[in-house]
Parts: structure tokens; C-alpha cells; sequence
């Protein structure tokens, strides 16, 4: 059972747009007929399958899928590049779904400051917050701006600049997320263009 919610899960997050493991999993219960308490897969265990599920139903669009986001990701971190950008998340992690959003970190004196930037530069926006857990299961609330290039919905989290260097943890393995600066992203980006 906790397999078939793996891959339950996996799909719903590949095809729905679900980009939340709690979220897939209570689906995937329902959709089973699985009691929600038992038998439910770990985070880990999802993305794994919905690595396997991409690979398979989506593997010919997949490289161009992730190198366009990436791509996108790299011109949003130039722009942003005064902040100290760091690329996050699934399209750093390469298991990207038509749904998958590029997620950045920056670091900056107030959120104030974010939000100046992308009026100077006439970019409309939305102010959000984005909940991130940290050592000792703290979990924090910080400020985030959500806008659009290329059809595509960056999020960018803010961190005051101490803060900046202590990553949240990852919410697939619980271990400090893997952030890619500037430098790492133009050599994925020129990885990803060379295949």
C-alpha cells in the first residue's frame, strides 16, 4: 500500500499540479481508499517516484522542460543579482512538471526593498509569504514576491542578510535545502544546453 500511494501521489503532483507532499498524500489516501494514519509514504519516497513517473510519461520533454526553466531562472537571478539570488526547489533538483515554478532566495535589509526593485522596473507583482522549516523544527513565515516571466511563476523568498545563511531545510529529505548561486546555475544552464 505505501507504494501505490508513492505513485499515487507521484501522479497527482506530475499531472494535478499539486506541489505539496502533505497535500498529494491526503489525495492519494482518498483516491485509494487507504486509512490517511497508515502506510503513507515518506517525502523522499515520493519524489523518487515522481522522478520514475517524468522519466517515463514525460522523458522526451523533459530535458528542454527543465533547461527552459532553468534558463529563466538564470535571467531572474541576473536581474536579481544585487540580492544575492539563490535558485531552490524542483527546477534546481531537475524534477520539473508543466506546474513547477522557479523558486529563488534572496537576501535584502527589508522586503521593502524587493518590492521597490520590481516597481522601478515596472514588473507587477504579489506579495505572499512562504512557511519554511529550520534546525529544530522552527518554522518561520518570510516575506515572498510572486511574479511572471515567460508564462512562468517565479517565487522569490526573502531572508535579511544573517539570516541568508542558514538554509531552511529541504521538505523532501529534512536536510538543509541545496541552494545554487549565480555561478552553479549558468553551469547547469550550460550543461543542460549541451545535451
Amino acid at each position: 500500500m505505501r507504494a501505490r500511494l508513492a505513485h499515487e501521489a507521484a501522479r497527482i503532483m506530475a499531472e494535478d499540479g499539486t506541489r505539496d507532499f502533505a497535500t498529494a498524500k491526503r489525495k492519494a489516501a482518498e483516491r485509494l481508499a487507504a486509512p490517511e494514519t497508515r502506510h503513507l509514504p515518506s517525502n523522499e519516497e515520493i519524489e523518487r517516484e515522481l522522478r520514475q513517473y517524468l522519466n517515463l510519461f514525460h522523458g522526451a520533454a523533459l530535458p528542454t522542460r527543465v533547461a527552459h526553466l532553468r534558463g529563466i531562472a538564470l535571467e531572474a537571478m541576473r536581474f536579481l543579482q544585487p540580492f544575492e539570488p539563490r535558485l531552490v526547489g524542483a527546477v534546481l533538483a531537475g524534477v520539473v512538471t508543466e506546474y513547477a515554478i522557479v523558486e529563488l532566495h534572496v537576501s535584502a535589509d527589508t522586503p521593502e526593498t524587493i518590492g521597490l526593485w520590481l516597481t522601478e522596473h515596472t514588473i507587477p507583482y504579489e506579495q505572499t509569504e512562504k512557511r519554511l522549516r529550520f534546525g529544530g523544527d522552527r518554522y518561520e513565515a518570510l516575506p515572498a514576491f510572486r511574479f511572471t516571466a515567460d508564462d512562468v511563476t517565479i517565487e522569490v523568498c526573502v531572508f535579511d542578510p544573517r539570516a541568508m545563511r542558514e538554509p531552511p531545510l529541504s521538505p523532501v529529505d529534512g536536510k538543509p535545502m541545496r541552494r545554487a548561486d549565480l555561478r552553479e546555475v549558468e553551469a547547469l544552464t550550460l550543461l543542460s544546453d549541451s545535451v
